[in-house]
């Protein structure tokens, strides 16, 4: 009975270290953590797919959201390696904090900013341009908030330009980025939104409304630009990343989108 005990004893053992060896994780590859604006919501979940495809080992996570929010955070050290902002200035500060690397800054593209409606809309964006704001069947205009987001700076100052800022302001609904300004369009909080083109061009809502470019001279500069920051875990990593993006295939991915891109680039390694 003694033995019988002893080697249940023994059986078990091997058995807990058996399903040990069977239930540990494999180990895990490279980490990339991005912060990016938000207006790059579709396009960047495409590159960063086809970056994944290119480096299998390295996980990326990306999260979106207003450009100066993520400056925010990334000055008080939140822990993500790039920093893709539709304002290439807030980079440039954090370069200038010594946060990130300066030899690592990029511009990528200039964003652009449309007038969008739902596709059931009477509203004649086509002609009307900037002047649908006053038309009677838009209640409510959304906009990112220009307290934050560079794409909500725009719509205001183009708004203006037109000599219609007054008139819609109270109607404007202030999204926390350009992204659910967009949302807020889409589930019908709002009537209309002034927003970014590569969000209305992604496919999964192409035929879902109609929108109107606002011309490029009626805002200041949509300048999209990059940082590496100083914290990277795998700045390696980080590099091959931002060389994909300013690369041929990234370039040619942020036009599908409505980016007018930037001119390549080098200072990095050009291969992913």
């Amino acid at each position: 009975m003694k033995h019988k005990s002893l080697l249940l004893v023994v059986v078990i053992c091997v058995l807990g270290v058996g399903g040990w060896f069977m239930v540990s994780p494999k180990p895990v590859g490279d980490r990339l953590a991005i912060a990016a604006a938000s207006d790059l919501r579709y396009a960047l979940d495409a590159l960063t797919a086809q970056f994944s495809q290119l480096r299998p080992e390295t996980a990326v996570s990306v999260s979106y959201g207003s450009s100066g929010n993520f400056f925010a955070q990334l000055s008080n050290g939140a822990p993500f390696d790039v920093f893709l902002s539709a304002d290439i200035t807030y980079p440039q500060r954090l370069v200038a904090l010594g946060l990130a690397d300066a030899a690592s800054e990029f511009v990528y593209a200039e964003g652009r900013l449309v007038i969008w409606v739902p596709a059931g809309s009477a509203v004649d964006v086509e002609r009307l341009g900037l002047r649908a704001t006053l038309d009677p069947a838009v209640a409510r205009v959304a906009v990112a908030n220009p307290e934050h987001a560079p794409y909500g700076r725009a719509a205001v100052a183009a708004l203006r330009g037109a000599g219609v800022f007054s008139a819609v302001k109270p109607r404007l609904v202030l999204g926390e980025n350009v992204s659910q300004a967009f949302q807020f369009v889409q589930s019908g909080a709002a009537d209309l939104g002034i927003v970014a083109l590569s969000l209305v061009r992604a496919p999964v809502v192409r035929e879902a409304g109609r929108y109107w470019v606002v011309p490029a001279e009626a805002h200041p500069r949509l300048e999209q630009g990059g940082v590496i920051m100083r914290s990277a875990v795998h700045p390696e990593v980080a590099a091959r990343f931002r060389a994909f993006m300013i690369g041929d295939a990234g370039r040619d991915l942020l036009a599908d989108y409505g980016f007018i891109v930037a001119a390549a680039q080098s200072g990095l390694p050009s291969e992913p």
